[in-house]
């Protein structure tokens, strides 16, 4: 089993997700259940670290995140031998391209 480690980004992302639901959205009780399964869903890929799809099948850009969907978030991370490392858990109709890698998608947008 691998082990597991939390990018401060992905802690404060949990915390911003949570926060909204709580004040936003006033509800509490569903802020707790997305981030318990968020949790729980970075938890399983210890031992299952191929579950989340390759990010760079999915968009032109050569990377070594993988991504787990779940609902409206998505887990971007990092496996290799020895740790799984979550790096950000963004919500799924952002703009998670030019958040994960802005230079990237700076220079796409300049050469147009």
């Amino acid at each position: 089993m691998l082990k597991l480690r939390i990018n401060p980004l992905a802690t404060e992302d949990l915390i911003e997700i949570k926060d909204y639901i709580t004040k936003e959205l006033e509800n509490p009780t569903a802020a707790i259940k997305v981030v318990r399964k968020i949790i729980e869903s970075y938890e399983k890929l210890k031992e299952f670290p191929m579950m989340g799809a390759d990010l760079s099948a999915k968009v032109n850009i050569k990377t070594d995140f993988r991504y787990l969907v779940l609902g409206d978030y998505i887990i971007f991370y990092r496996a290799d031998d020895k740790f799984v490392s979550i790096y950000r858990i963004l919500y799924a109709g952002r703009d998670y391209l030019k958040i994960l890698f802005p230079n990237e998608i700076k220079l796409s947008y300049e050469d147009k």
